[in-house]
């Protein structure tokens, strides 16, 4: 496929700026006054969560990449340090949207339905101000570890993402320490006080609640809460006993969290992960978030110490780091302002007393979650653990819950003597160390575990059972596009794929065996895998929808995922657009890819949806002139899914399965209330909803859609039929 007439810099938007555009586009269902408060109150909370990681991993490796002068551009023509200006420029205005958000509509809103956050200790009652100093004494005090920096005392390492309390102090006249001082002949009495003041911090404790409930009013019946370092900054000269409190003031650093690991030179890669986790708290400091009214002085020390440039520098306006507000969203009492939590449905053709295998053995599962339950998969390796005629079980695991009932299992099954192979991925980014404690366990159960490959992640989620029947030994497989995470289950959108098709289960038995012993079969059934040949797999789709159109057949793709910035798949979407191909995106995150463009994209469109789950399934259909195909898997379109990592995408054979997944993406499509579509200028804007006959939500769509056949389960295949859903209802995120 020709594409030189399509690599023009100017046809790519910066992967970082688009995140950037995900995170706000997060924040404006936190804006969007149709949706209950304690709703909008989460969103918040993700869209600081988010922008933390963003900076730990994104913007740190920048700034990795400035250190070591490298000055190779990205798609869009961008090298590293402009790249960084521009973040900082765009980063800077989110936290201050995010922030007129919490203070003009958040705070005012919570108020109003009786409950108000003291966000300034000296707007204390009597009353309060006499529980505040109760508590601090009672459950905060003791937990407390003051810090002085002086020519004895260095400045203090400050852990990453921690809230502390930095304080400007000077000693008191009277004091021990004023005194033995004293003893020395001070020249000149007229001594400026900036010279006299020393640094002092606090860290506020996180093992202590972020927010504190003070008594309610009997009146009224408002109730109020009051952050725990306001109650610090209230006391804290009870810390300083030998000095007198200047100025005290909150801050927070970020730090460099993108573990670097030469797996080639790492004799034991779980050793060398340890090691590097612990180097993640000391990293170089890439982001310095301080209260907006903090002393200069103690501005000045800060900004030294952390050797931080004004463009790093966040002064904030209200409490830092908002993730305290998804703590607040479990507040009882306040249900009138939340959605009606949504209870995962049972998967219709699994409602019967059969066994899981008796089941999967009368055809193809397809699992939608959160709308059907996620127990059938944990189920799956329940069953398989007890199950005498089972003789392996073979999984890989990427993210898994702390209390996971599938490791448990996994654990079950090998002390029930069966073959049980884990590949846990020790580099999964902040599950690292919860990984490796899985992993332990599971050695210790007598499972056979692999840590992964030496230069790959392994991103696939796939489970291999052996099992012995009547008529031979038949394999049955659970291909996914998610986690084997019974937690993020209830909250992420993906599919899965329940089979016992012998040439998936060909297929699986080589992935294990490839994994396990770096043995590439030389024949492949149905399954595609990454990094061997996923991307020339795609490219040939996207290639044939194009040589369809030419020949003025029609030719259409839609996909699916959660991000697109590989260059040479944006640049075959470019070579099928221009020749006619309808292409259709639903791409939750990033997009590298514009809309628009003369000749060249007017015949893409991108689509985000943004609801109270995160959309997180990998869907792809190529119209193929009138012979469908639909893959799923765990691949986005990303350089590092397609050539760094152990990705599997497989096919949809089966007819009424191939029907449930085309009848995902018709509904995303139609989706006019949480939709966000991609503008030509990069923006993206919600479809205007005056005059549509249909207001359809996705998300909720899928719910009453779970819930109706639920009720039906002899009868499991779709309607498809668009039901109405009312503006702004939710369905109760990496």
């Amino acid at each position: 496929m020709d594409v030189t007439p399509y690599k023009k810099p100017e046809y790519f938007r910066n992967r970082e700026l688009s995140w950037i555009s995900f995170d706000e586009r997060v924040l404006n269902e936190a804006r969007d006054k149709s949706i209950p408060l304690f709703e909008r109150l989460k969103f918040i909370s993700i869209t600081s969560s988010n922008l933390d990681e963003f900076y730990m991993v994104r913007v740190a490796s920048l700034k990795d990449q400035v250190h070591a002068n490298y000055t190779k551009k990205d798609l869009s023509g961008m090298d590293a340090k402009e790249q960084l200006t521009e973040i900082s420029k765009r980063t800077h205005e989110l936290v201050q949207l995010q922030y007129n958000t919490y203070n003009r509509s958040a705070v005012p809103s919570l108020e109003h339905v009786g409950l108000t956050i003291i966000s300034e200790h000296e707007k204390l009652t009597k009353e309060q101000a006499e529980y505040v100093d109760s508590y601090f004494e009672e459950n905060i005090y003791p937990v407390l570890t003051p810090m002085a920096m002086d020519s004895a005392r260095p400045f203090p390492l400050i852990r990453n993402k921690t809230l502390n309390i930095g304080a400007l102090v000077q000693k008191k006249e009277d004091s021990l320490l004023s005194r033995a001082e004293d003893k020395k002949e001070k020249k000149g009495k007229e001594k400026e006080k900036e010279k006299e003041l020393e640094f002092a911090t606090v860290q506020v404790p996180s093992v202590l609640p972020r927010f504190i409930l003070l008594p309610q009013d009997e009146k009224t019946g408002q109730r109020y809460v009051i952050l725990l370092e306001e109650i610090i900054e209230r006391n804290i000269g009870k810390l300083f006993l030998s000095y007198d409190v200047v100025c005290a003031h909150p801050y927070r650093v970020m730090r460099n969290a993108d573990l670097s690991i030469d797996e080639d030179e790492a004799e034991d890669l779980l050793k060398e992960i340890q090691k590097q986790l612990k180097k993640r708290q000391w990293g170089e400091v890439i982001r310095l978030e301080i209260e907006g009214k903090i002393d200069k002085r103690l501005l000045d020390i800060l900004k030294e110490e952390f050797a931080v440039k004004d463009s790093d520098v966040f002064e904030i306006g209200g409490p830092l780091d908002l993730t305290f507000l998804m703590k607040l969203y479990g507040m009882e009492g306040f249900e009138d302002c939340k959605v009606k939590k949504y209870i995962p449905q049972p998967v219709p053709a699994l409602m019967n007393d059969d066994s899981i295998f008796a089941n999967i053995r009368k055809g193809d599962i397809l699992l939608h979650h959160p709308y059907m339950t996620f127990d059938p998969v944990v189920d799956f390796v329940k069953q398989a653990a007890k199950d005498p005629n089972v003789l392996a079980i073979k999984q890989t695991l990427y993210r898994v819950s702390g209390n996971s009932p599938i490791i448990a299992a996994l654990a079950q099954a090998a002390e029930n003597g069966k073959q049980v192979s884990v590949l846990v991925e020790l580099k999964a980014r902040f599950d690292e160390e919860n990984n490796i404690i899985w992993a332990k366990k599971l050695e210790k159960a007598g499972c056979h575990v692999i840590y992964g490959l030496v230069g790959l992640k392994t991103h696939s989620k796939i489970t291999l059972v052996v099992r012995r029947e009547e008529d031979g030994i038949r394999r049955y497989v659970h291909l996914g596009t998610g986690n084997y995470n019974d937690s993020t289950a209830k909250l992420y959108t993906d599919c899965g794929l329940l089979t016992c098709a012998e040439p998936i289960g060909e297929d699986a038995t080589a992935v294990f065996n490839m994994l396990s012993g770096y043995s590439e079969p030389k024949h492949w059934n149905d399954l595609i895998v990454a990094p061997i040949w996923l991307r020339k797999r795609f490219l040939r789709l996207i290639e044939r929808e194009k040589n369809w159109a030419l020949a003025g057949k029609e030719a259409h793709i839609i996909a699916k995922m959660n991000s697109l910035c590989d260059r040479e798949i944006i640049e075959a979407l470019y070579a099928a657009s221009a020749a006619g191909v309808k292409i259709e995106l639903i791409i939750r995150g990033i997009c590298c890819l514009k809309v628009g463009i003369p000749h060249i994209s007017e015949n893409i469109s991108v689509r985000s949806i943004v609801g109270n789950f995160l959309e997180h399934a990998r869907i792809f259909y190529f119209y193929n002139d009138g012979a469908e195909e639909l893959y799923m898997g765990s691949a986005d379109w990303m350089p590092r899914n397609l050539d760094k990592r152990v990705e599997i995408v497989f096919p949809l054979k089966d007819e009424k399965i191939k029907q449930q997944a085309k009848h995902i993406l018709d509904i995303q499509l139609a989706d006019n209330l949480k939709a966000h579509i991609l503008q030509p200028d990069g923006s993206y804007e919600k479809i205007d909803k005056r005059g549509k006959k249909m207001l359809i939500c996705a998300q909720d769509y899928f719910c009453e859609e779970a819930v109706k056949n639920a009720k039906q389960p002899t009868d499991p295949v779709l309607d498809h039929v668009f039901i109405p859903a009312e503006a702004g209802i939710f369905s109760d995120r990496d």
